[in-house]
């Protein structure tokens, strides 16, 4: 019972292509490929931001430095 033929197989993978059908598989199919190749996308991003040292990242998410202004009508001559 716990070996399944090649007979056996193409039952089942019949079975679900009446139930499910050839479109919603390959769309199915199509989703997880999409979802495979974001993830493999984001780990690569992942280890490029990991190899910049963490002051280049500090700066860049920082900004420039702005020095407050001086309140000019205050001030006496």
């Amino acid at each position: 019972m716990g070996n399944f033929s090649l007979m056996h197989w193409i039952v089942v993978a019949l079975v679900i292509l009446v139930l499910f059908g050839r479109g919603k598989i390959s769309e199915t199919m199509g989703d997880f490929g999409k979802g495979v190749k974001s993830f493999r996308k984001g780990l690569s991003e992942d280890e490029h931001s990991q190899d910049t040292p963490p002051a280049a990242k500090d700066a860049r998410l920082t900004g420039p430095v702005v020095e407050p202004v001086k309140d000019q009508q205050n001030t006496r001559v």
